[in-house]
């Protein structure tokens, strides 16, 4: 059949993968999986498949050399369904010259994107210089089980990335006050993701006779405690090169203070503090209270209550670190923190030829745009491969305005047609550059 990227994409939204493990991702994974083999007959013929993990695809496509082999990557779950939606979020409806659905930002965008340069690249009969891998997870959103055993199948081949590169960056709008240029932000490093519950016991009893300083008091005043407290600021080596390379691009006033940011690092970190929480999320570690758990019942006091709190961990501090500040916030012994699921921040990888032949792509389908490094503040699959390789980027090669940014995990989601495509364009000149 004749190549048609658009309906691959409509088709691939279509399937409501969504990894909540209610049995029904299963039929959901299989349709996902159908649909890439009916639009990508080349990709299946061409390229050796080993299943991974429950849902999870990696494909390898053979180089004219072993020697340097590159990892592309996306995921095939979404999250659940959120907020009112305009259009059917897993119809793949296009408007106005506009995809909408669940996926088509985060992540199904990416996948279809790769698969159909590769499938273009196959019918012109191109061959790459080196192994190019494909690494599909499928529980990027809950566990990364999927990519872990993906790295676990390349570490038992001997295979070694040269490069790897997944989500975590886009052609960014609107994504720094006073930079007109969109900012072509590659992720060098993400933020540590980590999980903590706070739990509070104590005497529980009937709502007629309640005593001060019960579980659900207790817990209440410690959240506050955790709401105003402070975190260090500063600014990663990454976010200071960010900075260099957009000066010449912002505001007058503006440039010579970024032009400068290593020599200005502190008082730049504590202006962005200043300027919203997406700027201040670059120089800090952040703490967000997303869970609460108390009294079944609206007469019943509590004999336990507990909050769940999600930590980003700034690139250069530890879990334990962030957990003894936490502790010294809260400052009562009769708080419990338990740390329900502990992620470390990543290491930095390079700005060397790797990082040089993405930037080069970048500025090639992208000449609008600034290309840059930057700290990832979201997690990814692809932290799981620095255990095989020393270069992992992080990179979505399609335009995103801040009001698409927000739409990713949230309602109306949608890319345009127009920036899909170039985002194919972009995996196509990738490959061939190698």
């Amino acid at each position: 059949m004749t190549l048609d990227p658009v309906a691959a994409l409509q088709a691939a939204l279509r399937a409501p993968t969504v990894n909540d493990g209610s049995g029904a991702e299963t039929q959901a994974f299989a349709q996902l999986h159908e649909a890439l083999r009916e639009h990508f007959p080349l990709l299946h013929a061409n390229l050796d498949l080993t299943p991974v993990g429950e849902h999870g695809l990696l494909f390898r496509w053979p180089g004219a050399s072993a020697e340097k082999p590159v990892v592309l990557m996306a995921h095939q779950d979404v999250v659940p369904i959120a907020g009112v939606w305009t259009h059917d979020p897993f119809g793949g409806e296009i408007v106005d010259g506009v995809i909408h659905g669940r996926g088509t930002l985060d992540d199904k965008g990416q996948l279809v994107a790769i698969c159909a340069a590769v499938e273009g690249l196959l019918a012109d009969g191109f061959a790459p210089a080196y192994d190019v891998w494909l690494s599909f997870g499928s529980d990027e959103e809950t566990t990364g089980a999927a990519a872990r055993a993906a790295v676990e199948e390349l570490r038992s081949q001997g295979v070694e990335p040269w490069f790897v590169l997944d989500e975590g960056g886009a052609v960014a709008f609107d994504a720094f006050p006073g930079v007109a240029a969109p900012i072509g932000v590659v992720g060098v490093a993400e933020k540590g993701t980590t999980d903590v519950r706070l739990k509070v016991t104590g005497d529980g009893g009937h709502s007629s006779t309640p005593r001060q300083n019960g579980p659900t008091a207790r817990l209440a005043r410690a959240i506050t405690r955790l709401d105003r407290m402070s975190m260090p600021v500063g600014l990663p080596a990454p976010t200071v090169e960010m900075f260099e390379r957009i000066a010449p691009y912002a505001a007058r006033p503006m440039r010579p203070v970024l032009a400068n940011a290593g020599r200005l690092a502190p008082a730049l970190a504590r202006l962005l503090t200043r300027l919203g929480p997406e700027p201040a999320a670059l120089t800090r570690t952040t703490v967000a209270i997303t869970t609460l758990e108390g009294s079944p019942a609206a007469n019943v006091i509590a004999s336990a209550a507990s909050a769940g709190v999600n930590l980003r961990i700034m690139v250069g501090e530890t879990v334990a670190e962030v957990v003894e500040r936490l502790r010294a916030a809260i400052a009562d012994k009769h708080v419990e923190i338990e740390v329900v699921r502990a992620g470390e921040p990543s290491p930095i990888s390079p700005r060397d030829e790797a990082f040089s032949l993405v930037t080069d792509t970048i500025a090639a389908i992208f000449p609008e745009a600034v290309p840059a490094p930057y700290t990832v503040m979201a997690a990814t699959d692809s932290r799981f491969f620095y255990e095989i390789s020393d270069r992992v980027y992080r990179f979505a090669p399609f335009r995103m305005t801040a009001a698409q940014r927000a739409t990713i995990h949230a309602a109306d989601e949608n890319i345009r047609v127009d920036d899909y495509l170039d985002g194919i364009r972009f995996y196509r000149r990738l490959i061939e550059s190698l």
